[in-house]
């Protein structure tokens, strides 16, 4: 009776991991059309997403002050420039990454604004 019981157990614990590894930790839940941050690298903790329908192109977007963008994805059609500073300023780090499909889950600075560009 012991013996079938550890099988049964083994395979539970497996699945729980698995299922939790994937809900927590892919990038592709970030939509079609919008460009997602997330608080950790790896794509993991809270998300914030920025999209052409609540952001205007080419304007500075500064991040929440709780949040720290550390991975992110680009599935916008447009550039998107990250900002060291929630101010976009050129004064601290910042770099553009294309549209498309860009995915970066260990970001080079900790990202506090960003920027979306024109067509």
């Amino acid at each position: 009776m012991k013996m079938l019981a550890i099988p049964v157990i083994v395979t539970a614990w497996l699945l729980v991991s698995a299922a939790t590894s994937v809900a927590h930790a892919d990038p592709q839940l970030c939509e079609s059309g919008e460009f997602c941050l997330w608080d950790t690298e790896s794509y993991k903790g809270e998300a914030v997403r920025v999209a052409l329908e609540n952001a205007n192109p080419n304007e500075c977007i500064p991040l929440p002050d709780d949040f720290d963008g550390r991975s992110f994805v680009n599935r916008s059609k447009r550039a998107v420039t990250v900002y060291q500073g929630r101010d976009c300023s050129t004064e601290g780090e910042f770099d553009t990454y294309p549209g498309g499909g860009t995915f970066v889950p260990d970001a080079p600075y900790v990202v506090k604004g960003v920027q979306i560009w024109e067509g």
